[in-house]
This record gives structure tokens, C-alpha cells and sequence, in this order.
């Protein structure tokens, strides 16, 4: 676990509506017996001093850096603990989307150059450039202090964008929670389709993300079940075990964490052999976002606030310390093992709401 002492814990095909105007009838006695398993296996951690490479009580804990933010935020991404670009909802405020970024010592909003639209992913390289992509098959790229809007071959939303290289990146998206999957692959400047994506997709599925190891080896997640493998050459299925949405993928070491679900939150992970179900009993709410660590650490986000931390005995729900009512949508974890989470009001269009959670020491939340 993250920590040991009470802290750690536009149209949204993601979280809409529709997807969860049910929830399980059940959701408070499961909220309870997750509580109830959660504080024993911290109970069992704290005797055991163990925490299977993540961060120690003396590394920080939890807290929430900002609430009521004027859109939610859904990506977050960095090159290290003290420049962090978070990205999300359209404000409504004339200035677009919302971009946020952390210099280590203040936050300040970035304007895009777009007057609408929500973005709901940010995803570079360390020397640069950084790419942000999101409704209406906008693709932003960052370099030099300016931001560039690419030519992109739709409109759909560009829900991931992933990349083993500057000259090998890719996004990924599609039109609604069911429909217009796609990937595009970047050659030179022009963004083109990869030939090789299944012809059923589209009409099936929406991919939501990717990511990978290398050039030849990467994975894509979307819904209705859909996975992708890229072995450098082409894209072929694979079989995650599961028949729902899968939100994110991350690998870290040669592993593979994919997370999703509506009401009822799914994990699978592949070791090189297979995928497999490591989806914790009682199941936490919906997962949205994921991120590996070192010493395969890990940190799974999802609905109503849910925090999960990969340990040595699987993934255990997180104690904050406090409340977040807030869906949480994406994580990063930094150079130093700092962890940030963002998220906000996604179960509605607005996009509203934001929050931004940190694990480690103590950071400045000036500028916003």
C-alpha cells in the first residue's frame, strides 16, 4: 500500500450517464465489506512492514491538493515531480479546454489556443514533444513553449495517445462508447490510420487507450472486450479473460495492468504468458485509470473516489484519509514514486467539478 498510517487512499463515452444510472442494489454492503477488507489487510501490512516496493510512511501521504476545479480533470502526465501537465473538461469559458501544469513550485492554467472542446489525454516524451488529444479528433502538440493543432484523419474523440518514441506514436479513440474505434499511427506529421487494425472494430467498439513495452510490443484496450496486440507489424485480438470495457492499460517490467467496468471494477494483468483475472474479492467500484510503479507497485482509480494500490497480496482499496465523492479518471506515477490522481464529475456532459490528489511529500497548491 501506498501508505500505512490512514492517508493513501463533452460526452463521456468513459462515464456517461446512461452507462450508470443503475448501480447495483447491493453498492452500500459491498462499500462496507471493502472497507472492512481494506483496514485488514492494512492491519496485516502494518505487522508485516511490508509494502512490496511502493512508497513508505516517511515518503508522504495523501492529500488533496484541489477541489471544485472549473472542469474536471482526466489525464495526467509529467516528465518528473516538478513539471506536470494535467488536462480536461472544456470551461465554457471562452478559453476551451482546461490545462493545468505544476512547476514544482506553483500551478498555473495553460491556454491551448482551442475555444471548446474537453481533452482527454496527455501523453510525451522527456525531451519533448508532448501531445494532448480529445474531442473532435483534436491532437495538440506541445513543443517549445507553443502549442500546434495536427491534421487528424476524423472527428472522433481521441481518448489515448501513447508512443514508443517521438518517430512512434499513436492515438487511439472512437465516436461514442460503442462505435468508431480507431488508431492512427504518426508518420512524419501526418497522422494516417494503421491498415491493419480488424475491420470490425469500428462498428463494434471504441478503443480507449494503449500502451506498451516497445515499438513491437504494445496493447490496446477499448470496449465491448476489445484488445489489440501490436507485435511491430500488425494489430491481432487478444483475449483479456473479460467481455466488458477495458479503460486503461500500463505496463511497467514486462507486465501489463488493464483496468474497466461499470458498476463492478475489473483488473486484469499479463506477465508474458497470458492475461489473467486479478480482479480483488469483494470488487471495488468501476476503475478508470491505472499506473504501475517500481517494483511492481501500482495504483488503480475509479468511481466514488476508489484509490487502489497494487501489494505483494494484490490490489487492496486505499484509505485517503478523507472523502472524495468525485470520480477519479487518471493517474501518473512520478520519477520520485509521487503518485497524482485526477478526476472530477465525469458521470455528466458538464465535465465539472475537478479534483487533484497527490501522494508523497507535501506540494504547493498556489496558482489555481
Amino acid at each position: 500500500m501506498f501508505s500505512l498510517t490512514g492517508s493513501l487512499r463533452s460526452r463521456s463515452p468513459h462515464m456517461s450517464p446512461m452507462m450508470f444510472k443503475t448501480l447495483d442494489s447491493d453498492a452500500p454492503a459491498r462499500i462496507h465489506r471493502r472497507w472492512a477488507a481494506s483496514l485488514l489487510a492494512l492491519s496485516v501490512l502494518v505487522a508485516s512492514g511490508s509494502c512490496n516496493g511502493g512508497p513508505t510512511p516517511e515518503d508522504g501521504t495523501w492529500e488533496l491538493v484541489h477541489a471544485g476545479l472549473p472542469a474536471a480533470l482526466l489525464s495526467v502526465w509529467g516528465t518528473s515531480s516538478s513539471d506536470v501537465w494535467a488536462v480536461g473538461g472544456d470551461t465554457r469559458d471562452g478559453a476551451g479546454p482546461f490545462v493545468v501544469h505544476f512547476d514544482g513550485e506553483s500551478w498555473e492554467r495553460v491556454e491551448t489556443g482551442e475555444t471548446q472542446g474537453s481533452l482527454w489525454w496527455v501523453f510525451g516524451f522527456d525531451n519533448g514533444p508532448m501531445y494532448m488529444g480529445g474531442d473532435g479528433g483534436v491532437i495538440l502538440r506541445y513543443e517549445g513553449g507553443a502549442f500546434t493543432r495536427m491534421q487528424t484523419p476524423g472527428a472522433a474523440t481521441v481518448f489515448g495517445i501513447w508512443g514508443a518514441s517521438p518517430d512512434d506514436l499513436w492515438a487511439v479513440g472512437g465516436d461514442s462508447d460503442s462505435t468508431g474505434g480507431f488508431a492512427w499511427r504518426l508518420v512524419g506529421d501526418e497522422w494516417i490510420e494503421e491498415p491493419t487494425l480488424p475491420s470490425d472494430v469500428p462498428g463494434q467498439a471504441a478503443i480507449w487507450k494503449m500502451y506498451g513495452a516497445g515499438p513491437d510490443d504494445a496493447w490496446l484496450v477499448g470496449s465491448s472486450g476489445v484488445a489489440l496486440h501490436w507485435d511491430g507489424n500488425a494489430l491481432t485480438p487478444g483475449d483479456t479473460g473479460v467481455g466488458s470495457s477495458l479503460f486503461t492499460v500500463h505496463e511497467r517490467d514486462g507486465r501489463y495492468v488493464a483496468v474497466g467496468g461499470l458498476a463492478t471494477g475489473i483488473v486484469v494483468e499479463h506477465d508474458g504468458a497470458g492475461w489473467t483475472n486479478a480482479t480483488p474479492e469483494p470488487p471495488p467500484m468501476g476503475l478508470t485509470g491505472v499506473t504501475l510503479g517500481r517494483d511492481g507497485s501500482g495504483v488503480a482509480v475509479g468511481s466514488f473516489g476508489v484509490v487502489m494500490a497494487r501489494t505483494e497480496d494484490g490490489w487492496v482499496e486505499e484509505d485517503l484519509g478523507f472523502t472524495v465523492p468525485q470520480n477519479l479518471h487518471g493517474s501518473w506515477i512520478d520519477d520520485e514514486g509521487g503518485v497524482w490522481v485526477v478526476g472530477g464529475e465525469t458521470f455528466t456532459l458538464s465535465l465539472t467539478d475537478g479534483v487533484l490528489l497527490h501522494y508523497g511529500q507535501s506540494i504547493p497548491t498556489e496558482g489555481l
